[in-house]
């Protein structure tokens, strides 16, 4: 159906399908309550098929929009189509599609794009039969969404409601994120509290890396300079010891080229064994002549004793005078012995015989004596001893010519002494310099030794240094040494270490990596989630200014707007009764709430909400007929009710104008008076909005540019025959 004319009339016999044409319109643009369709799901909408035709599968209605002046946006930008086709397709199962010039959409995007043309969700601008006064029936509160529907404020309502739903959900959004935050606020603060023991270990750990790097780098100092000290000491010491080794060895080469001295020590050391040979036997014929000495002593004795009775021989002595006796002659001749002089033997043999003569008895008798001789005996004893009286002196004569031997050759000895004194002396010399330098290299090396200990301690220290402070530590080597970490020297430096790594052991914080990772994640999870609490109060905030700002604008317009209806209301109400006053006014009465009951149908229940959300603001119609007292409109009769709700949808055409307007028989209960100012009324909304008339009406009729006309074809499926006047006219003529 093309709608060319400014008024297009629908016309034809009851049931013919006059009102589908009405029924597809409101079915393309939105309408979601099959009831005002005629139905009850979506596949009553859809042809069953009659007698002759088949039932179809789906119903589709196109409505294609002229859009040369870019009326149709989307949000605040322009369609950018010269043609907008709106399609909805209803299918057996119920389900609906929607398409904007042949692209599927959502229905909201629907609504958005005949907002912004003042075609809205409720229906004003399509008027079915029986609905003319719809208007008059509503309740406050739809008569609201009605006039702002028909003000254009619908795309306000829709961004308002919009961001009501942006904020509650935000406000829900907003309760989860403070939850999930309130969640994770406990292990949080633990987590901080194990970062803030980790962050005090890392500054241990970064003071333990600082004392390392700063003993290391010294101890390195030490080792290595101590190294190369000992290096060039030892080289010098070692290259002095073979100096002297060198020197030492010609001394020992000379002093095996003369070696007369050995010779001359080897010759006396032989003499003095001779002399001590010479001296033993020299002392074995004195004790010789001792006991020869003794026998001459006692025979003569002897002799010189006048002979006793056999009886007075013995004599007879105490233990203690006989044992001291027997202790002086072996004094005596020990010390004759051990002298070897010939004064000195015959001393203590004089002494000796002193003694034994002591022990000759004492006889107070004096018997006839009697003399014993033994001459010939003692003759033998003293030649014996004059043999070995001359053996005595014949060995004294060796052993003194031994002597001038032996002095003779300490003579000759101390002359080859004198010769070689500054070879011997050289020799000591050096060889005490040789075990100095011994000494000191031993030294040297031992001091190398422990400097190999400690670089293999510093080693090791290292690895527990890097495995303690988790930093590279060997850069040491590169470290400049601050002035004021000068005063501490190694030793307080090392115990600084120890006591830091004893309080690091103790501090037991391993794992403390994952612990870090742990917290850094659940801290970035909870800025996080502060951000979007952040975020989503500022956009609650926003939402709450955005719908201020829109509830203002849309109290400002919808109040400018009820002021021009009210004007273009009264005009037509006086045009349609010839006078009296019509007007609309803003009540508030409490908020109600709609819900479902069994069978389908939508009740009404009271809110109860906070005080400020208790009430809403409606619209109340206020009438009164000329030469009449009634003001209420349910006095009003059927006539009165349908002329003042055609006034009342015209007035509001009038101020915000629609691009059509579709009017479903609304001329039915007029006489044909108020049928002429129905047309005319007609005509003048026609300068605004194009018009779609389904009427039995003559009178309307004659107002329509073309007609359609709707039968019920032989075959049960409604058929259009269409006419234009003018070129009826021209056929005519």
């Amino acid at each position: 159906m093309d709608f060319s004319s400014p008024i297009t009339g629908v016309v034809g016999p009851n049931g013919s399908g006059k009102s589908n044409v009405v029924e597809s319109v409101r079915f393309a643009l939105g309408e979601q309550s099959m009831k005002s369709m005629r139905g009850k799901t979506g596949s009553d909408l859809i042809f069953k098929g009659s007698k002759f035709l088949p039932k179809l599968s789906r119903a589709s209605v196109t409505v294609t929009f002229d859009n040369k002046e870019n009326k149709l946006k989307i949000g605040d930008s322009p369609l950018g189509f010269q043609e907008a086709s709106i399609t909805r397709e209803v299918f057996a199962d119920g389900t609906s599609r929607y398409l904007i010039n042949g692209s599927e959409t959502r229905l909201k995007d629907i609504f958005g794009i005949l907002a912004s043309a003042n075609i809205g969700s409720s229906g004003h601008h399509i008027i079915s039969q029986g609905e003319a006064d719809r208007v008059l029936n509503a309740s406050p509160r739809d008569r609201r969404e009605m006039v702002e529907d028909a003000l254009g404020l619908k795309i306000y309502q829709m961004r308002l409601k919009e961001s009501e739903r942006k904020l509650e959900k935000t406000n829900e959004n907003l309760k989860e994120v403070k939850l999930l935050r309130r969640e994770i606020a406990p292990h949080l603060g633990f987590l901080k509290k194990q970062v803030e023991k980790i962050a005090k270990a890392e500054e241990m750990r970064s003071e333990l890396k600082d004392l390392y790097l700063e003993y290391f780098h010294l101890e390195s100092k030490r080792i290595y300079g101590s190294k190369n000290s000992y290096n060039a000491e030892l080289k010098a010491k070692q290259a002095e010891l073979d100096g002297v080794e060198s020197r030492l060895r010609g001394v020992e080469k000379t002093e095996q080229v003369s070696d007369r001295g050995n010779e001359i020590l080897a010759q006396i050391q032989k003499k003095e064994n001779e002399i001590a040979s010479v001296r033993e036997g020299k002392a074995e014929l004195l004790r010789q002549l001792g006991r020869l000495e003794g026998m001459i002593e006692l025979e003569e004795k002897r002799n010189d004793m006048p002979k006793v009775p056999e009886q007075d021989k013995t004599i007879y002595f105490k233990s203690s005078e006989l044992l001291e006796i027997i202790k002086n002659i072996e004094d005596y001749a020990d010390q004759a012995i051990a002298e070897g002089t010939v004064d000195l033997f015959q001393s203590s043999m004089q002494n000796i015989k002193n003694i034994l003569v002591k022990l000759k008895p004492a006889s107070n008798s004096q018997p006839k004596q009697e003399v014993i001789s033994n001459a010939d005996q003692i003759q033998e004893l003293k030649e014996g001893r004059e043999s070995i009286l001359n053996e005595v002196n014949k060995i004294s004569e060796t052993e003194d010519s031994l002597r001038q031997k032996i002095s003779v050759q300490h003579s000759e000895l101390d002359r080859e002494r004198s010769a070689r004194s500054e070879s011997s002396r050289q020799k000591f010399d050096l060889a005490i310099k040789k075990q100095e330098l011994s000494s000191q290299i031993s030294i040297i090396n031992m001091r190398m030794h422990t400097l190999e200990d400690d670089s293999a301690r510093m080693t090791e220290e290292l690895r527990e240094a890097k495995a303690l402070t988790s930093h590279d530590v060997e850069n040491y080597a590169t470290l400049e040494i601050s002035a004021s970490s000068e005063p501490l020297d190694q030793e307080s430096r090392k115990k600084k270490i120890d006591r830091l790594k004893i309080k690091l052991e103790d501090a037991g914080l391993a794992g403390g990596g994952d612990v870090m990772k742990e917290h850094q994640e659940v801290s970035d999870r909870d800025a996080f989630l502060e951000k979007e609490i952040t975020d989503l109060e500022q956009g609650s905030s926003s939402l709450k200014e955005l719908m201020m700002e829109l509830k203002e604008k849309l109290d400002l317009e919808f109040k400018s707007g009820i002021e021009k209806i009210n004007k273009q209301f009264q005009n037509f109400f006086e045009l349609m009764f010839g006078g009296g006053t019509a007007f609309l006014s803003l009540i508030t009465e409490q908020k109600r709430k709609y819900k479902k009951s069994a069978d389908g149908e939508e009740t009404e229940e009271v809110l109860e909400e906070r005080e400020e959300d208790k009430f809403e603001r409606g619209i109340e119609i206020n009438v009164s007929l000329p030469k009449k007292k009634v003001k209420e409109l349910h006095a009003l009769s059927g006539g009165e009710r349908s002329l003042t709700s055609i006034a009342l949808l015209f007035a509001i055409s009038q101020v915000n104008p629609p691009p059509f307007l579709v009017l479903d028989e609304t001329d039915a209960a007029l006489d044909e008076a108020n049928s002429r100012k129905y047309g005319d009324m007609l005509e003048n909304l026609a300068k605004y909005s194009q018009l779609v008339v389904v009427t039995h009406n003559r009178e309307t009729m004659s107002r329509a540019g073309s007609l359609f006309g709707v039968t019920v074809g032989s075959d049960g499926a409604s058929k259009l025959l269409s006419v234009k006047f003018d070129e009826a006219v021209a056929i005519a003529k």
